[in-house]
């Protein structure tokens, strides 16, 4: 299937992207999302919807869920289409514009932003065979509401901070919480590490170090599990403990993909901008975590930032009579206010 032409189509749908797509929106430009993940928020809304993030401007603090929710009504406003789970695959020019492929159809466009943050990314699966069946049964790698795990016994395997991140997140929510670590060192922050410790003693949660999955067990004439059992990796003995839900928190693989191949300059998987989000080849801009330049920093704030900068570089590109500068918003006709 091939897709409408727009002016400016944004690669990724995390934070920096949909505000991006807010701003071609306010630019007057046609705008669309391209992302290969099946929801729109990028790590936020895939990794940890639940944290509280406290460094965006005008929220002493927020869910990263509900930063995504205000950054979605924020650009739905314009109308312009959102396509998900649409991994990229290639590029073209034809007839003066872009034909930005995907493994479905053709997204013809005239510019192209490219906010893909980390690349495409998916989490870790777990290495041993015994868990493979039981994906989306049981085992779950993507957290979107810790309340559907209320009541259970949940086991977590992993060492670094979204493990415990949810371990203690669900410590109050879970029968019972398991965190499963090969090591005795872990990558989380030292204040939710003693937090976690305060649940295992208070008999909340349990803690297996130098342990791993050895076998899931299915509970008699159910389809679903019922025990784990956990290896010593050490002294090679075996435990058997009570599971009715795992979480596989290892981390994630990520791949900047055929973007590697659009001519771009890259340094360690990142695009080299200069200050007006430039990337070297003509028509393609990009910001957000993907890029670099002297002084980056890697925050959403920074993000909204380049986000705005790369449209309205994009916008005076394409209409020279639009001004780079798109003045106050709150002068802009757009929004059904006066006109300065």
């Amino acid at each position: 299937m091939e897709h409408e032409l727009k002016d400016i189509t944004i690669i990724g749908g995390g934070p920096t992207g949909l505000f991006a797509l807010f701003y071609a929106g306010m630019r007057g430009a046609t705008a669309q999302i391209v992302d290969a993940l099946p929801e729109a928020g990028g790590q936020l809304a895939a990794l940890y919807p639940e944290k509280y993030i406290f460094d965006v401007a005008g929220f002493p603090k927020v869910l990263a869920k509900d930063l995504v929710r205000s950054l979605a009504q924020q650009a739905s406003q314009f109308h312009q289409p959102m396509h998900l789970g649409q991994r990229v695959t290639g590029l073209e020019e034809r007839d003066g514009h872009f034909l930005l492929r995907t493994e479905t159809g053709g997204f013809p466009t005239r510019s192209i932003v490219i906010a893909a943050g980390i690349g495409a990314f998916s989490p870790r699966r777990l290495p041993q065979a015994c868990a493979e069946p039981w994906y989306g049964k049981g085992i779950y790698d993507v957290v979107t509401d810790p309340m559907k795990f209320a009541g259970k016994r949940v086991v977590i395997i992993g060492g670094g901070d979204t493990a415990f991140d949810w371990a203690t997140q669900l410590a109050g929510i879970a029968t019972h919480v398991s965190l499963v670590h090969r090591s005795d060192r872990f990558r989380a922050h030292g204040a939710t590490v003693s937090q976690f410790e305060a649940d295992v003693a208070n008999g909340r949660a349990s803690r297996f170090v130098f342990h791993e999955i050895a076998d899931v067990l299915r509970a008699p004439g159910s389809d679903s599990f019922s025990h784990i059992v956990l290896r010593d990796v050490k002294a090679k003995t075996t435990t058997e403990i009570l599971a009715d839900v795992i979480l596989p928190m290892l981390g994630f693989v990520s791949d900047i993909g055929p973007i590697a191949d659009w001519g771009l300059s890259f340094e360690k998987n990142e695009i080299v901008v200069n200050q007006l989000m430039e990337t070297g080849r003509t028509g393609i801009w990009a910001a957000g975590d993907v890029t670099t330049y002297p002084g980056k920093l890697k925050l959403i704030a920074c993000g909204f930032s380049e986000a705005a900068i790369a449209v309205n570089q994009a916008a005076h590109w394409m209409y020279p009579e639009k001004k780079v500068s798109p003045g106050h918003s709150s002068n802009m006709g757009i929004f059904g206010q006066k006109d300065d």
